[in-house]
């Protein structure tokens, strides 16, 4: 655990990355291996990873995402995308998924799956849209755990235009919206003026109330 927590304090959000530079593929592939692997909300998964490593579609993200030069910089750009809506067809699909898997299935089970199907396609889309994008946070934040692990820098990004990366990407017909981007690549070294600064959290005193 120590090893992690080295790592963590070695992370930062890199602002400038040396374009030269390429993440090899099969750390690439461990970083999305965790997102994959994150816990959800009754294990629906509801979100997907866009893994784009086209310059030209990668600089169209970039004029709507204010232009953060991580996004080219980087050699790849993970775009997290979580459902536009649940529906029965996507639900059914993981429990589906789930009894085939485990080679079986349960009355408790087949009852929560009914329960799952009685109340979420109910619901507002909107409503779900932002259930679904919670979990997506969840799926970024192992990524970006992973990211520090591997020692590949990375930098969260809402700082984005969605619709214009939903249309850039045809998110929309896919059932998805876009939540946020992770670029991934390596620190531009002294060329980041946000490199050699001390990291800065609250101390454990102001973040941790302990209940007895």
């Amino acid at each position: 655990m120590s090893i992690l927590l080295d790592k963590l304090q070695w992370r930062y959000a890199a602002k400038k990355m040396d374009a030269t530079q390429a993440v090899p593929q099969d750390k690439v592939n461990r970083i999305i291996e965790a997102a994959r692997m994150a816990p959800t909300s009754s294990g629906l998964q509801p979100f997907e990873v866009m893994v784009v490593t086209n310059k030209d579609i990668r600089t169209q993200i970039q004029a709507v995402a204010h232009n953060q030069a991580q996004v080219t910089e980087g050699s790849h750009l993970l775009v997290f995308a979580a459902w536009d809506t649940y529906t029965a067809d996507r639900i059914n699909h993981m429990f589906d998924l789930t009894n085939a898997e485990r080679g079986g299935t349960n009355e408790g089970w087949e009852n929560y799956r009914q329960m799952l199907l009685k109340n979420y396609p109910a619901r507002d889309a909107q409503v779900n849209f932002e259930h679904a994008a919670r979990q997506t946070y969840i799926g970024l934040g192992a990524a970006l755990i992973a990211a520090a692990f591997e020692e590949v820098d990375s930098t969260p990004m809402e700082g984005f235009d969605p619709k214009s990366v939903d249309d850039i990407l045809g998110l929309a017909a896919k059932g998805l919206r876009s939540v946020a981007l992770l670029p991934l690549g390596y620190r531009a070294k002294g060329q980041d003026w946000l490199e050699n600064l001390k990291k800065i959290r609250r101390p454990v005193s102001e973040f941790v109330t302990e209940v007895k």
